[in-house]
């Protein structure tokens, strides 16, 4: 059921009464069909979302872009696992266009950053180039801005 997707995609603190109610369904309904999402591999974790920069962590974002070589029989999914095996590695992307990986990673520092890319990334066998972005403010991701005034339910500031 989509609708229950979409309502734990938006926020996974709902509590299966909350969501039964808004989608008028019964409890045990709702708690075997995420059961089922999560045996199948459909629904694959719940997670918050920090705001780091109003924390003191000290840390830098970095997109890299690569290009590489895909192989025979093993297209480009034989390199992909080789790195999103990397525990740096927080998300990777088959792209189309100029490069062929979208590689998102997080470090302390951008020394941290570019020795991953230098040591690791472009010493694996059949990337062509690498080309990093350092992310360096980040205004909304998954749906959520960030530095935006918080309001209340009547659209007042607080």
């Amino acid at each position: 059921m989509i609708e229950l997707l979409k309502l734990l995609e938006n926020d996974a603190r709902l509590s299966h009464e909350q969501i039964a109610l808004m989608l008028g369904k019964e409890v045990g309904d709702i708690k075997k069909m995420i059961e089922e999402y999560e045996k199948e591999g459909v629904i694959l974790g719940y997670h918050t979302e920090i705001d780091w920069d109003k924390t003191n962590r000290e840390y830098v974002s970095a997109m890299i872009e690569l290009k590489i070589t895909p192989q025979r029989d093993k297209g480009f999914d034989h390199i992909a696992e080789k790195i999103y095996n990397y525990p740096e590695v927080e998300s990777l992307y088959l792209m189309s266009g100029g490069f062929d990986l979208a590689v998102f990673i997080k470090g302390k520092t951008m020394r941290e950053v570019a020795f991953f890319v230098a040591e690791k990334l472009s010493t694996i066998e059949d990337v062509i180039s690498t080309s990093t972005h350092f992310m360096l403010r980040k205004y909304k991701d998954n749906n959520i801005i960030y530095g935006a005034v918080p309001v209340d339910e009547r659209g007042i500031d607080f």
